[in-house]
């Protein structure tokens, strides 16, 4: 899921079995696309990815405490929240559904940061019903309308396509797609209290899980570094990078089937991130 520095989209998608993409330019410094198995299909999932956050990117560059239940409507389990090692865990969210209301210290810095960069790598992202709520509750304001049209650009119905997706950022029925980030952990480099700079230490699955798919669901590590305002009495984003690793060895887990995929997503709940 990295990036390579100034450079622009190119053909080398979907099925092309490419092992480096092309990505717009953007004044956020990235690394180099990933190397990969050979295997065609793990390349194109590479090349999904490494365009997920490109786009964001791109379009960037332009200037209560919740418990672990089940949704009675749908049986789902609703998000959990982890258990804090700092003072002031997050208890609120937005209406978009995003954690807010980060306490104005270096722990509440690192708990926004965690949050956004799962939402920033997110399927939701890919929704047009759902992206103007994200962007607005992760962004800062005067960024806004420049990063939504952006956005709507980038992530047109051409690009929807070649992901697998329809118009609605749906997947084809019979598959899930998957897009899902864990922080792993975070720190401040940079602070004054009113700015602060958060790497966030990610691994996250990506990928479409279905029996056609051409884009199997697979895994990746990557660091975000988000700089971060405060503003309107939260934090937000003012801009973010991302980098590869650090990755560990691969583990020699047996790779489970699409249906096990498709099922964990849907019975298995996101985190609340606080620091």
């Amino acid at each position: 899921m990295s990036h390579g520095d100034d450079h622009e989209p190119s053909g080398g998608y979907a099925g092309t079995g490419q092992t480096r993409t092309r990505l717009p330019e953007s004044g956020d410094a990235f690394g180099d696309p990933r190397r990969r198995s050979s295997s065609r299909s793990l390349v194109t999932v590479v090349g999904v990815v490494v365009l997920l956050i490109a786009a964001i990117a791109f379009a960037n560059r332009g200037d209560g405490d919740t418990s672990s239940s089940t949704d009675s409507s749908s049986g789902k389990p609703e998000a959990s929240a982890t258990a804090p090692s700092g003072q002031r865990p997050v208890t609120s969210k937005s209406a978009a559904g995003i954690p807010s209301g980060f306490a104005q210290d270096q722990e509440g810095a690192e708990s926004a940061a965690a949050n956004y960069a799962v939402v920033l790598v997110s399927a939701d992202i890919l929704k047009p019903a759902r992206r103007p709520g994200i962007v607005r509750q992760v962004f800062d304001a005067g960024k806004v309308p420049e990063l939504e049209k952006n956005l709507d650009q980038v992530y047109s119905k051409v690009f929807l396509e070649k992901v697998g997706l329809d118009e609605n950022g749906d997947a084809p029925k019979g598959s899930t797609y998957v897009s899902r980030t864990m922080p792993v952990g975070t720190k401040v480099t940079d602070w004054s209290g009113s700015t602060a700079t958060v790497e966030v230490w990610c691994t996250g699955v990506f990928g479409m899980a279905g029996e056609s798919s051409q884009n199997p669901v697979t895994n990746d590590w990557f660091t975000m570094t988000l700089h971060l305002r405060w503003t309107d009495g939260d934090w937000k984003v003012d801009s973010f990078s991302q980098k590869e690793g650090p990755a560990p060895v691969n583990g020699d887990n047996k790779v489970s089937t699409s249906d096990d995929i498709s099922k964990a997503v849907e019975e298995f709940g996101g985190f609340t991130y606080a620091r």
